[in-house]
C-alpha cells in the first residue's frame, strides 16, 4: 500500500476507525471497528468480537465495496483535525482461524484510493488523494 511515513505512523497509533459498508438496501452502514495495518499484504485488516455474525461482515460478503475512516483532533487550540480515508475492495474471511492463521474472522480491505488531511498537509487544505497501484 502506498502510504507516506507519516500516514503509516498515524494508522499504527490509532486504535479505532469507522468502516462504511453497503446494506442490502444500498444504504451506507457505518460502524466503529478495530483494525491493523497489514504491511506484508498491503491491506487493512478489520478485526472484532464476533465479527462473522455482524451486519458489516454480511454486507462485505454480498458487496465488497468498503471505506475506512480514521481521524482525530491533533489539537483543539488551535483546531487541527487530521485523518485518512481508505477506499477499496474488501473480503470477508471466516474463522475459527483467519486467512493467515490468526484468530477468528476478519475483513480485509485492499486499498484502491487513499485520501488524507492534516497528516502530510494543512488540516483545512483539500485532502491529498491518490490511487493505489498494485505491484
Amino acid at each position: 500500500m502506498q502510504l507516506s511515513d507519516n500516514e503509516r505512523t498515524y494508522l499504527i497509533t490509532q486504535p479505532l476507525g469507522r468502516l462504511a459498508t453497503l446494506a442490502p438496501s444500498g444504504a451506507p452502514q457505518v460502524r466503529p471497528v478495530g483494525f491493523t495495518l497489514n504491511e506484508a499484504l498491503g491491506t487493512i485488516d478489520i478485526v472484532g468480537h464476533n465479527l462473522a455474525a455482524s451486519q458489516k461482515f454480511r454486507n462485505i460478503q454480498r458487496d465488497g465495496r468498503a471505506s475506512l475512516v480514521v481521524d482525530d483532533l491533533e489539537s483543539t487550540d488551535p483546531w487541527k483535525p487530521r485523518g485518512i480515508e481508505i477506499r477499496g475492495h474488501a473480503e470477508a474471511h471466516e474463522g475459527p482461524d483467519g486467512p493467515d492463521g490468526g484468530p477468528g474472522a476478519l475483513i480485509r480491505i485492499h486499498p484502491e484510493r487513499v485520501l488524507s488531511w492534516g497528516i502530510d498537509s494543512d488540516a483545512f487544505a483539500a485532502p491529498l488523494a491518490r490511487q493505489v497501484h498494485r505491484s
